[in-house]
């Protein structure tokens, strides 16, 4: 089913306005994937908050024009899912995680800062730890010379307490003798 010309220019500023809020950009090619496991795909995406589409290609490459996202316009060829993320590695993860498990969905390109990636770039990035892990390890990183100088400087008190203990010790049984 065709769309008309004011269907086409909706698409294209949804596209355009997705393109606008997104840092990262996954296209994959879907060819021969079933209808329950795109469903999986989705619902995975969704949960992430990743914007998945299928997209008439040449109203993508409209869409994304004049954006960051227009260095893989060259890309764009095929039956292609468009993955739009706000947060910098989402679409790649869930995209990457799912062509593990499937072997029909193949990683075609990606975008991110105004940079194409290739397959292996998408894979890369997926690969990094998302913003809460990394904070996460970050507060772990600052935390760790603090909690160790209050271990030793603890260590240091229950030393000088049991030394003290000893020298208090000592000199009533000196007496006794």
């Amino acid at each position: 089913m065709s769309l008309n010309r004011s269907e086409k220019e909706a698409v294209i500023s949804d596209v355009t306005s997705l393109a606008a809020k997104a840092q990262t950009l996954v296209i994959a090619e879907y060819r021969g994937i079933t209808v329950a496991d795109m469903t999986k795909l989705r619902n995975n995406a969704r949960s992430n908050g990743v914007t998945l589409s299928v997209l008439k290609n040449t109203l993508a490459r409209r869409a994304v024009a004049g954006s960051a996202f227009e260095v893989v316009s060259d890309q764009m060829t095929g039956p292609l899912i468009y993955s739009f993320s706000v947060d910098a590695v989402a679409a790649a993860k869930v995209v990457a995680e799912f062509a593990k498990t499937n072997d029909k969905l193949v990683i075609r390109a990606g975008a991110y800062g105004g940079k194409a990636l290739d397959v292996n770039g998408v894979k890369q990035l997926a690969s990094i730890p998302s913003k809460e892990v990394l904070l996460a390890q970050l507060l772990g990183l600052m935390q760790s010379p603090i909690s160790r100088t209050a271990r030793v400087l603890a260590a240091l008190a229950e030393q000088r307490g049991a030394g003290a203990a000893v020298e208090e010790a000592a000199p009533a049984e000196a007496v006794e003798a």
